[in-house]
């Protein structure tokens, strides 16, 4: 047995993980790493990369699918082995990278091991060693949650950490959760041939705002049956799953349980550390410096379920690092505008703050994009985007949008958000025609006319109606 005394430990090797050990070390600190397997980050190896593999296969077919339109005939001929052996093996190039950079690594920093707290402060590994650091990191990360109706036929039921494993496409999924995940899978699968239908027990889709998940819903629900307001009752049949509920049946092959991921903190004894706990059993934190009360305790990314996505588990290790190193010389960071893409056809978002029905002093601007140039153009004329600004100046607040180039709108809001602009000083920017980014002008426009906002630019200056 042996007693480790580094200036910060962090438990988990995921991306928040990864991240607070290098500023942690950049900041003068000597480190631990401690995980159990070292496999590669959630994104890497379940999450962001394979999604996005399995999603441009599937763009891949529906381009061809929807030749007709420009006047090529044409039909996809989708061989699954095909589609995910070329998943699989970039899955794992992307991971292997992931594990090189790990493996590079100075000497003594990362141990494989499980940890757990025995006292503030005082952690115990499954290897039998004691860690007594000065402040500690949790970066464990989040695991697939599976409802207990499931369990029993639980060798039917797919995660995000099986789906990618199987050899082909099923030819049937029922896709139980329409958050973000659930929905760029199912989209995906559909194009790619397998029967699909989705199921969520909450009213909108992917946590967006209603009129947003109501427009993105009439597009999905072209390709796949959308039941919301659902929970579907499981029961083994001999070549699958049927899922029952309020209205109908249906028989799948395989259940993708899409249901949530929620922080992976079993086994660390946050009973003996000290900390208070949420009534999920999450340690309450600051997420402008990421510490747990006053404890030397940090915790970021996953772990502590407030925005599950890569770049936001980047930014939290780096703030739970540095401030990890440097305790009790805790620093406040200025967090970024919160943003969130889910990567189906179109694509959808939420940027910033979005205000609710009963907010006031909110200036909302709308632009539909069924009669939107480019997006005609290209046979995508659907979806919408919705600006809010802030009465009185016209400053930006926050957007929400399902429209085609929607990650890349997403982005151009969220940089004028963060950069505090006003709706008249976006229209000042250039806009280079024809772009799908012309259509957030519309939206602005409407802001500018209701605010009284002078403003360069009108719907008369457009270099044609509907253009």
């Amino acid at each position: 047995m042996q007693t480790h005394r580094p200036d910060v430990a962090v438990i988990g090797a995921g991306t928040a993980g990864l991240t607070a050990e290098r500023q942690a070390r950049r900041a003068g600190a000597s480190t631990l790493l401690i995980d159990p397997a070292f496999r590669g980050t959630t994104c890497a190896t379940v999450g962001c990369m394979p999604s996005k593999l399995l999603i441009a296969a599937a763009d891949a077919a529906e381009a061809v699918r929807g030749a007709a339109v420009f006047g090529i005939d044409a039909a996809p001929r989708i061989d699954g082995a095909a589609v995910m052996a070329r998943v699989r093996r970039m899955r794992d190039d992307f991971a292997a990278s992931v594990r090189r950079n790990i493996s590079d690594l100075p000497d003594g920093i990362s141990i494989e091991a499980r940890a757990r707290f025995t006292a503030p402060g005082m952690l115990a590994l499954d290897n039998g060693d004691c860690v007594a650091p000065r402040a500690v990191v949790i970066a464990t990360g989040a695991a697939p949650a599976i409802p207990p109706p499931y369990e029993h036929v639980r060798d039917r039921v797919l995660t995000n950490e099986s789906l990618f494993e199987l050899s082909d496409l099923p030819a049937s999924v029922g896709v139980v959760g329409a958050g973000p995940l659930g929905l760029e899978l199912a989209q995906a699968l559909a194009r790619l041939g397998v029967r699909v239908a989705v199921f969520d027990a909450a009213d909108r889709l992917a946590g967006l705002p209603e009129e947003t998940s109501a427009a993105l819903g009439r597009i999905l629900s072209d390709s796949f049956p959308i039941h919301l307001n659902s929970t579907p009752e499981p029961a083994a049949v001999s070549d699958g799953v049927r899922l029952t509920w309020d209205g109908g049946s249906a028989e799948f092959e395989r259940v993708l349980v899409a249901a949530g991921r929620p922080p992976d903190l079993d086994g660390l004894a946050l009973g003996d550390a000290g900390l208070a706990l949420d009534e999920n059993g999450t340690p309450l934190f600051d997420p402008a410096t990421m510490q747990c009360g006053t404890a030397p305790v940090f915790i970021a990314g996953d772990a502590n379920h407030a925005q599950p996505v890569l770049h936001e588990a980047s930014a939290e290790g780096t703030i739970a690092g540095r401030n990890a190193a440097n305790w009790p010389d805790i620093r406040k960071a200025e967090r970024k505008v919160p943003m969130a893409v889910t990567f189906t056809r179109p694509a959808a978002a939420v940027i910033g703050t979005t205000p609710g029905p009963e907010a006031r002093d909110v200036l909302t601007g709308c632009v539909d994009f069924a009669d939107q140039g480019r997006a005609r153009v290209m046979g995508r004329a659907r979806g919408l985007c919705r600006i809010h600004a802030r009465a009185g100046d016209g400053r930006l607040l926050g957007a929400s949008l399902c429209a085609p180039g929607g990650e890349h709108l997403a982005h151009l809001l969220a940089w004028a958000i963060q950069a505090g602009m006003t709706a008249d000083e976006v229209l000042e920017m250039p806009f280079y025609h024809p772009t799908l980014e012309e259509g957030l002008k519309t939206a602005l426009q409407e802001i500018c006319h209701k605010g009284k906002l002078a403003h360069p630019w009108s719907r008369d200056d457009d270099p044609l109606p509907g253009m």
